[in-house]
């Protein structure tokens, strides 16, 4: 027997959800492809953009330069070790360590959100703009020109490695601030800093106890971001190569690609 109010079966309307638009299936089914191959484009551009006495100059200090080939041979390690089982046990463990272990009273999250702020697009900009104020133009070009290209390249290898960020795959992370979007290897903002601590070290010379200070800083915007929930280990130490090889084939290209502005 049917309670009174309750209507049957029959007389319940179904909620027709309106059909998905063609772009917006073809978006759904090949994101990733679309995005690896926009930014890919991208990239490529600038190096087509460049003089041949820049390119020259890359491919030459590829094979010249044994510090930053052995550099490139870490990172491209550091990529396939995504692939071990054994490798993925270890950075678990070693974030859930800094993010989870521990005190974390309310001040310390607040600074290290705070921290981890050095490592957006943001400072890049500001530290740009300061320069260009103190008349280092030159420096400039290559803040923004080195930070941009570096981004292209980070989303690139994101792409490709497709690697989930930890809190979704542990939902015991912790997480200060947003939860960040995109995919975590390698971690861009470790690999922003490593590459502005590079051009600076180069061009003011500040000593060893300056340029100490200077990766001191890139290294903790890097472990803020185990802190905060947002990158594993393996992440921030190829951001942190990343960052490094690029600030070095910045400057290598420099004195080819200023005469532009």
């Amino acid at each position: 027997m049917i309670a009174r109010g309750c209507p049957m079966a029959s007389d319940r309307k179904e909620v027709l959800l309106p059909p998905e638009s063609n772009v917006a299936r073809l978006w759904s089914a090949r994101r990733r492809v679309i995005l690896l191959t926009g930014l890919a484009a991208g990239l490529i551009l600038f190096f087509l953009w460049l003089p041949n006495g820049a390119r020259a100059a890359m491919f030459t200090a590829l094979r010249a330069n044994r510090t930053m080939v052995t550099m490139l041979v870490v990172f491209s390690l550091i990529t396939v070790s995504l692939l071990w089982s054994a490798g993925r046990s270890l950075d678990t463990r070693i974030f859930l360590l800094f993010n989870l272990r521990g005190s974390h009273p309310k001040w310390l999250d607040r600074a290290m959100w705070l921290a981890t702020q050095a490592g957006n697009m943001i400072t890049a900009v500001i530290l740009a703009v300061i320069f260009f104020i103190i008349k280092y133009r030159r420096l400039t070009v290559e803040i923004i020109l080195g930070t941009l290209t570096l981004w292209l390249l980070v989303e690139v290898i994101k792409a490709l490695t497709d690697r989930a960020r930890p809190f979704m795959d542990h939902e015991k992370a912790r997480v200060i601030g947003w939860r960040e979007r995109g995919r975590s290897f390698p971690s861009g903002h470790t690999a922003q800093t490593f590459f502005l601590a590079m051009l600076i070290s180069h061009w003011f010379h500040p000593g060893i106890w300056g340029t100490a200070a200077l990766y001191a800083a890139a290294g903790l915007v890097g472990f803020t971001r185990m802190y905060v929930g947002a990158h594993y280990p393996r992440d921030v130490l190829g951001g942190a190569v990343l960052g490094s090889v690029w600030g070095i084939l910045v400057r290598l290209v420099d004195p080819y690609w200023f005469g532009r502005f």
